[in-house]
């Protein structure tokens, strides 16, 4: 197995990010361990590289969101450029669930699957499922539950899988 220092770099910033502890890597010919909290690597094969013991800043919990009014669509700054926008087909209401006393097909975290329904719109006293064309994570719902929708309209983003 190659390594790419680029990617294992990006790897390790984006576990410091999170709150996962401990991660293991492993193939026939290299094995990583990356705990949070130590600095010591203990390789299972001797590696033609130097063990550097890698350090980490922990990195502060982001402050609690702000609650403003959602626009209607997010600037380019809110949305990561590989999510995925589930738009309408069509001109109606948006419902994101079969009925009011019922849960909601999706929520903002969950994971979906392709062909999923994601929600429902309300056109000429026709109910449209709409299903979801890629698989992910939700990572944003833009419209409001009942709120009338346009064509093309984005209803919620994905981070594709």
């Amino acid at each position: 197995m190659s390594i790419n220092y680029n990617e294992l770099r990006e790897l390790l910033t984006a576990i410091a990010r999170t709150d996962i502890t401990e991660l293991i890597l492993k193939s026939d010919d290299f094995e990583l361990t990356v705990r949070k909290g130590t600095t010591v690597l203990s390789p299972s094969v001797d590696l033609p590289i130097p063990v550097v013991p890698i350090q980490t800043t922990p990195v502060a919990p982001p402050p609690p969101p702000k609650i403003e009014p959602t626009p209607t669509e997010p600037t380019a700054s809110q949305v990561d450029k590989k999510w995925v926008a589930i738009t309408s087909p069509m001109v109606g209401t948006f419902y994101r669930a079969s009925a009011p006393d019922e849960a909601p097909f999706v929520d903002t975290s969950d994971r979906i699957r392709n062909g999923q329904t994601v929600c429902i719109i309300e056109a000429m006293k026709l109910m449209n499922e709409i299903e979801a064309e890629v698989a992910g994570q939700i990572m944003e719902i833009v419209v409001d539950n009942g709120e009338p929708v346009e064509y093309g309209q984005t209803l919620m983003w994905v981070n594709p899988e």
